[in-house]
Formats: structure tokens, sequence, C-alpha cells
């Protein structure tokens, strides 16, 4: 009885220390998903290898996304990267009832609206994908090479205001590493603090 006891407690503290899920390590294999679009498209990231891929933590009402959609930043961002043969995914993790959830209508409005250039817009209202991918804030940006590796996770930039005034002069950390991969030289920042709103489970 006190062995049972004793194994209970044990395995509980060990569940208890234990996380839910391991986030995505820069450097190694990206957690596949698949995930439907707003067209009702379901899109496989092992379908992408051999491409380059972005994935975009986005919540349409967080003013952090308000910066870099305001000013075009990240539209001009994607029209490049996709011009280039990139892969770009808009992640939306915004459970039912939260800010920043949509409908794939409202989703297919806003993206006509912005002029976004993603490949295509992601919607994980479950959170199943932003959790696979421990995904904090919008936005929270993952740079994923050819070869299904994660090599950048982390900020967009180097300044986390959410003034767009602050977009001039920044570090712009996902076209540093897009730049890096197609040079094939080392990509010199692959991790660091992501910033903005949390994500809305």
């Amino acid at each position: 009885m006190v062995k049972t006891t004793i194994f209970s407690v044990l395995t509980a503290l060990m569940l208890m220390a234990a996380p839910a899920f391991a986030a995505p390590e820069v450097g190694q294999p990206a957690p596949d998903f698949t995930g439907t679009d707003t067209n009702g498209v379901a899109h496989t990231l092992s379908g992408f290898k051999g491409k380059t891929v972005v994935l975009e933590w986005s919540n349409h009402e967080c003013p952090y996304v308000v910066k870099h959609y305001g000013s075009g930043n990240m539209q001009a961002l994607q029209k490049a990267a996709t011009d280039d043969g990139v892969i770009w995914l808009t992640v939306v993790s915004s459970a039912e009832g939260k800010q920043g959830y949509t409908t794939p209508e409202e989703a297919n409005a806003l993206i006509e609206e912005v002029g976004a250039n993603a490949t295509a817009r992601i919607l994980d209202p479950s959170g199943e994908i932003g959790k696979l991918y421990d995904a904090k804030t919008t936005p929270h940006m993952f740079v994923i090479d050819a070869d299904g590796t994660l090599v950048y996770a982390g900020a967009i930039d180097s300044n986390n205001s959410y003034d767009p005034a602050t977009i001039e002069g920044a570090t712009n950390y996902v076209q540093a590493a897009l730049d890096s991969l197609k040079a094939g030289t080392p990509i010199e920042v692959a991790s660091t603090t992501a910033y903005g709103c949390g994500v809305k489970y």
C-alpha cells in the first residue's frame, strides 16, 4: 500500500513537471502538421519539402499585427518572399469567441482588405498547430528550410514597439534569415524572443 502510494505521488510529480508539449528547436526538424485554409484547402508542412516555408502567427485585432499590416510591412515581406518561391502560411490560432477569431469568409475579406500576400491563411481555432509550435505572440515567426529544418524562430524584427514608425531602422530577422538561406550562408540570428499580443487560445 505504501509502495503504491509513493509510486502514485512520484508519477503525479513527474506529470506536473513534464511540459504538455515540447517547443520546436532551431536546428531540428520542424513539427509536421496539417491545417485547413480559408478556402477549405488542407496544407501539410511535409508537402512543402524542398521549399522554404515561413509560418506567421497573426491576430488582426492585435496592435502589434496592425503595426506591420497597417504600414504595409508584412504584405511587402510576404510578396518578396512568395515571389522568390517561398511558401508563406499565416496561422490564426484564436479560439472561437476570442480576439482575432474569424470565420473563413471574414478572414478572406480581411485578406482582401489589407492586400495580404501569403500563400494561404490557416485557421487553427483549436490551437493545435499553435501549441505544437509553442506560438506565444502575434506575430510569432518561424522559418523552415527546404529540408524541413527549423532555422529561425522568434520576433519579426528587433523593435518590440507597436509604433509603426519603429519599423524603419529595425533589423528584420525574417528577411535576414531568408536572405541567408538564399545565399547559402549561416543565419546570424536564428532565435529571438517574440513580441506582441499573447495568442488567444
